[in-house]
């Protein structure tokens, strides 16, 4: 069984990685170190990245003391150098079962918002491998489909053709300057498009992409600053929805704060789109915080909702969206409504291994779906310094497994389904799966 574990592997101050000849690779669940299990073991997948972590000493297994060691240093002949973990970050579709095995030094600045990822070297195999499991076949938003030789002169033309709409020229610089694929996706006219709608929120999520403050770590681009009219909205969304291949506009992007503080702007423009169009899908990514409002945009037509929490229990959701205005149980309240509208509801998990698969919130979890009755989790990495996360959710101890937590939803609910990505309406339910069930409670 040692045998097979994979080895250990850091990088050296110029980032340069290597393996370490003798000591296996570890993982860490919550803020303890694990063994990876074969089952959750696989090569990195392909367009995946390799990441170092500055001043953080890997933690390792050794198989001949069996036990975890932390190692500082790797000698070269008389000499020896300081060495620093390394994390894989995730291609899209693939969920982590364990964080990286390293040292946490006290005062450190908080490392960026990626997600990171337990990694190590596989000799017979020879490949790195990943503690992960994937969770969408969807290929659509896989690196190689974007190609920015081409989507340069798409991106010029769309904007002659439509000179005055202020949202198109915000996707413009998402798409060329962020290098987001939702926005791309515009341009190209195909697959899910953005529509973002609102320069606020009334939450103050820790792991916030487009808002953080100074002394944190910086977001990843800056935030919408006004409000679309319907009309922007609709310039863009019609076109998209007659024309586009697998035709999703979402409202609910990384670069706004949340949308359902512009509901009526969202319903007024929805409204207009069904209108003009039955073909597509209109979705909805929010943190469901003002329930009246879920209603208003199924009134408006709205096919799918999609929920974000980090947490189902109510203290942890708290510490890490701190909302401003709302309860948790507006957030329930939220979720129920869509499902008792007959929309295709999902939620976005923002999973952290030691977090999610904790005993409490696996117990939690179960009687959330089971009284909701959602249709899908889509099972996020969450992108914040790991280090950071554990502290303040106040985590002690380790999960269960993040792949024993998949296969206990799905025994418990068949019809479940897991993901990584929205859906057209067409598959909402692929074949297999009945439309959803009765929401209990």
């Amino acid at each position: 069984m040692q045998n097979r574990i994979p080895k250990m592997v850091y990088a050296d101050a110029k980032g340069n990685i290597f393996d370490h000849p003798e000591l296996c690779m570890a993982g860490m669940s919550g803020t303890v170190s694990v063994l990876p299990e074969d089952v959750e073991l696989i090569p990195l997948p392909e367009d995946s990245r390799l990441f170092t972590m500055p001043a953080m000493p890997p933690v390792a297994w050794d198989a001949k003391k069996k036990m975890f060691v932390t190692v500082d240093e790797m000698r070269n002949g008389r000499t020896s150098h300081r060495i620093q973990a390394v994390a894989a970050f995730m291609a899209p579709g693939y969920v982590r079962t364990l964080l990286p095995a390293c040292v946490y030094p006290a005062n450190k600045a908080h490392l960026p918002l990626w997600s990171y990822t337990a990694v190590g070297w596989d000799e017979e195999r020879d490949c790195f491998v990943v503690a992960a499991t994937k969770v969408d076949a969807n290929t659509n938003w896989n690196p190689v489909n974007y190609d920015d030789r081409t989507l340069d002169p798409l991106v010029r033309k769309m904007l002659q053709e439509m000179p005055d709409n202020r949202l198109l020229e915000q996707l413009s610089r998402c798409a060329v300057d962020y290098h987001c694929f939702a926005a791309k996706n515009l341009f190209y006219r195909r697959w899910e498009a953005p529509l973002p709608t609102s320069p606020v929120c009334n939450s103050a999520c820790l792991g916030c992409i487009s808002l953080q403050p100074s002394e944190c770590c910086p977001s990843n681009h800056d935030r919408i600053a006004f409000v679309p009219t319907p009309e922007e909205l609709c310039e863009i969304a019609i076109p998209h929805l007659e024309q586009a291949e697998q035709a999703i506009v979402s409202y609910g992007q990384g670069c706004e704060g949340d949308p359902i503080l512009q509901a009526g702007t969202i319903a007024e423009a929805t409204r207009r789109m069904k209108a003009a169009t039955p073909r597509g899908t209109v979705n909805f990514n929010s943190n469901g915080s003002l329930p009246d409002r879920i209603q208003q945009l199924c009134d408006a037509g709205m096919d799918s909702f999609r929920f974000s929490l980090n947490s189902v229990r109510e203290d942890l959701y708290n510490r890490y969206y701190r909302p401003k205005g709302y309860t948790f149980a507006d957030v329930l309240r939220s979720v129920r409504c869509a499902k008792e509208n007959n929309r295709f509801t999902m939620i976005n998990y923002l999973v952290s291994p030691g977090v999610s698969d904790a005993p409490d919130e696996v117990e939690t979890l179960l009687r959330f779906v089971a009284d909701t009755g959602v249709d899908m989790i889509q099972m996020r990495n969450l992108s914040i310094d790991p280090d950071y996360y554990n502290r303040e959710m106040g985590v002690v101890g380790k999960g269960i497994g993040m792949y024993r937590l998949l296969q206990l939803l799905k025994k418990e609910f068949p019809r479940l389904q897991f993901g990584y990505y929205n859906r057209t309406r067409e598959n909402f339910f692929p074949d297999g799966f009945e439309k959803g069930w009765p929401v209990s409670g």
